[in-house]
């Protein structure tokens, strides 16, 4: 059960991580308070990952194909990563930091260990869906801006209905988002230990990579929220419940996939598709490359990490 540990604090550290992409706009626009946030996004990433998170959990496991030994190698290299880089205040991909960890096993394993070569099958269909995230956000901040613009300019309401609608609009598409998140993401905490051999069935996979998610969120989120609400591009409220919902309905649609994909990547293209709508002048782009660069090394850390775990203990495993 010790091995389990590297999956409680990759799960924390995507809750810390991964909930600014739910209530970040929200909260950094000062619609929603902080500490609503953190509360919403814990019971809703439980309640996902306990409904919906089993997809995900079975993709992770058939591509990862590991052992308990490896299986905790590849989920501590992710959480280092992971942890690194929200230590540095920058939205990543949970999901890159895994596969890219998974493949610095399974390169290393396959060359001088003796064990399966790399599914190259799965990885190719978890890159697509990588590849259609941001765009996914982009496209639905472009379709739920124009629905809900046309609603508003057909009911007309004061100002005072029409800030009620947006607050209490924010905190449901980010209830959503979290449930999202949750369904999607769990995946990426306890994956690889479920299977044929391994610790966990994929009920208890998703009910411990939940609860150690929302750990995160409540205690170590608060900074790269930050990140994501205001320093991309500056939204009001009613641009943050487009991105919310955006961000929402495109990891679910993946979700529903079972294809575990970047939360991060899904509420920046949705961002950016704000800064399309608005004005290209708007978007921080200086922040941006920043936040693009943290997909990049994400994986390299995982990969680099693992690989030279592998490589120093050393392992001769039973797949």
């Amino acid at each position: 059960m010790i091995r389990l540990t590297s999956s409680i604090l990759l799960g924390w550290g995507l809750g810390a991580n991964d909930s600014a992409n739910i209530f970040g706009t929200a909260v950094a626009s000062r619609v929603v308070p902080y500490t609503t946030a953190i509360v919403l996004s814990s019971i809703f990433i439980l309640a996902g990952a306990l409904f919906q998170g089993q997809a995900g959990v079975e993709t992770i496991s058939t591509f990862s194909g590991q052992g308990q030994n490896i299986a905790f190698i590849t989920s501590l290299s992710a959480a280092i990563a992971v942890i690194i880089l929200t230590l540095l205040k920058l939205p990543i991909s949970t999901s890159q930091a895994v596969v890219g960890a998974i493949l610095g096993v399974q390169i290393f394993g396959s060359t001088f260990l003796d064990l399966p070569p790399v599914q190259y099958g799965e990885l190719f269909t978890i890159l697509i869906c990588w590849l259609a995230t941001p765009v996914g956000g982009l496209f639905f901040t472009l379709l739920f801006y124009h629905l809900l613009h046309t609603l508003f300019q057909k009911i007309q309401p004061d100002l005072c209905t029409s800030d009620l609608i947006v607050r209490y609009g924010l905190i449901i598409a980010g209830c959503y988002g979290a449930y999202a998140l949750g369904a999607n993401n769990v995946a990426n905490v306890t994956g690889v230990y479920t299977g044929e051999d391994n610790l966990l069935t994929p009920f208890t996979a998703t009910l411990l990579g939940g609860i150690s998610i929302a750990v995160g969120v409540l205690t170590y989120s608060r900074h790269v929220m930050m990140t994501i609400g205001k320093n991309i591009i500056p939204l009001d409220a009613f641009s943050a419940l487009v991105t919310v919902l955006s961000h929402g309905a495109t990891i679910h649609v993946f979700a529903m996939i079972g294809v575990p994909v970047s939360s991060s990547q899904a509420i920046v293209g949705a961002v950016i598709g704000i800064g399309i709508i608005k004005n290209y002048e708007s978007i921080q782009y200086k922040t941006a490359t920043k936040v693009f660069s943290g997909w990049i090394i994400t994986p390299a850390i995982a990969f680099s990490t693992s690989f030279l775990i592998t490589f120093l203990s050393n392992l001769r495993l039973e797949v």
